[in-house]
């Protein structure tokens, strides 16, 4: 039976991927698989019954790790380099006698090229499913980006929207800061051929100048101090087939508008580090709070690409021109906070009424923080204009949230700023309930709260 064994011995290497290359103590080589033949470009004949350190004076390779592991009596890992030229990782191994002598050393041969070759696929394969994320990312939101559409001006916005949408031809979207211009862009893209491809944003004033090149074009490993070693496409090339929403193309710097401007026309990106020219097939919606004409004639944004852009624009007006939808976004906010915060908060009609009234400068972004705000911090399931921001109020309204609006007019500063004073305590202890978290809301400490409230017998 142990004779059968031995007969297959060379066999049962053979069925091994990497090369087998087995010596004893001595250095002496007894086993050589087919594999390391393949890796090395050495034959088993010139190999078998050699020892190592002969080998490797002769210059077979230029290092032998037999004499590690006899030494040692542990694995070792080492590269090497065969006389033809071969790069190699090898893992010796030890196999021990019933002494606890090493009486074989068993090496495993694997080419560093073809390591090489797996790790490029792995890193490409890395890109892809950072791809998917993104992509899967942007199917679960997309349908969270369903624009609110009440007034004449945007409903005959929207009709133009959907015309712009079914061509393939760049958008350029225009309004006042917080006005909504990234629903709109999505909204855009949703209403494309391209809805089922990826949808991409990337706001040009938030990335450094210095890096804003190898976020939108990619780069090759190596390509610059810091960049890394797998490299990393831009967002070009991950919207390939898809949109690439360019918000704030305004600030962009000008030395990167001359480079967006040649992708827009012809289509092609070059990564940073790379010889290599890639087509992408991209369709680009920019957006800006800027009036560009303007910037144009400040010589701070070029002319060429104003006018590659604006091949159909959007003007979004802003929300206090906007009146029908005040209402509907200030109820989808409160479902959208309350459903986040686990809360069931809502505003009564005088609250939506005042706010309805309210110019909104920060137009639909500050009434999304406005509401959460609100959501987050009061207590009450009811919010009346008392638990409004003073800046929200109308004169009128301001008048009747004060305490001291009754007041006679021949009192003195000092009685009204009392009783204003004590009427603010009161209104303060039955909203919040404790002397604790009137004074964490007032910001103030405890014993300043319980003097008041002593003074004026609120407790």
């Amino acid at each position: 039976m142990a004779q059968n064994i031995e007969s297959f011995f060379d066999k049962i290497l053979d069925v091994f991927y990497e090369g087998i290359y087995i010596s004893d103590h001595t250095g002496k080589t007894v086993r050589v698989n087919d594999r390391y033949e393949q890796l090395t470009g050495l034959k088993k004949k010139n190999l078998l019954g050699r020892n190592v350190k002969e080998l490797k004076t002769e210059g077979a390779f230029n290092y032998a790790i037999n004499p590690s592991v006899v030494k040692t009596g542990k694995p070792q890992t080492s590269l090497q380099r065969t006389g033809t030229g071969r790069e190699l990782i090898l893992n010796g191994h030890p196999v021990f006698n019933q002494e606890g002598q090493v009486a074989y050393v068993v090496t495993y041969v694997r080419d560093v090229t073809l390591l090489s070759q797996l790790k490029e696929q792995i890193s490409y394969q890395s890109e892809l499913i950072e791809k998917y994320h993104r992509e899967a990312h942007y199917l679960r939101t997309r349908n969270l980006q369903n624009a609110i559409v009440e007034s004449p001006k945007m409903i005959t916005l929207m009709n133009l929207l959907k015309r712009v949408a079914a061509t393939d031809s760049t958008v350029l979207i225009l309004g006042e800061t917080g006005v909504g211009k990234d629903v709109f862009a999505n909204q855009i893209h949703q209403h494309s051929l391209r809805r089922d491809e990826p949808f991409y944003k990337i706001n040009c004033a938030t990335i450094p100048e210095s890096l804003i090149e190898s976020e939108l074009f990619g780069y090759e490993p190596g390509a610059f101090s810091g960049a890394s070693t797998k490299g990393k496409p831009g967002y070009f090339e991950m919207a390939d087939k898809g949109t690439l929403f360019l918000d704030e193309i305004g600030e962009l710097p000008l030395s990167m508008q001359a480079k967006l401007l040649r992708v827009l026309q012809d289509q092609e990106v070059m990564r940073l580090g790379s010889t290599k020219v890639k087509k992408v097939d991209v369709r680009f919606i920019a957006a800006t709070n800027r009036r560009l004409e303007q910037a144009v004639k400040e010589g701070i944004f070029r002319s060429d690409l104003y006018y590659r852009l604006r091949v159909a624009v959007l003007d979004l007006p802003p929300l206090r021109e906007r009146q029908e939808e005040i209402i509907p976004l200030l109820n989808f906010f409160l479902e959208k906070f309350n459903t986040k915060y686990k809360k069931n908060l809502d505003l009564t009609p005088e609250a939506k009424n005042t706010l309805q009234r309210y110019s909104w400068p920060g137009n639909i972004r500050e009434m999304e923080n406005l509401i959460q705000g609100l959501v987050v911090t009061q207590e009450n399931s009811s919010l009346g204009v008392r638990d409004l921001p003073n800046y929200l109020l109308h004169k009128e309204e301001l008048l009747e949230v004060l305490p001291f609006q009754h007041q006679a007019e021949d009192q003195s500063l000092g009685d009204v700023m009392s009783q204003f004073e004590k009427e603010f305590l009161k209104n303060a202890l039955e909203k919040h309930g404790s002397l604790a978290k009137v004074a964490s809301a007032l910001k103030v400490d405890r014993s300043t709260v319980f003097r008041k409230l002593k003074k004026y017998e609120l407790i």
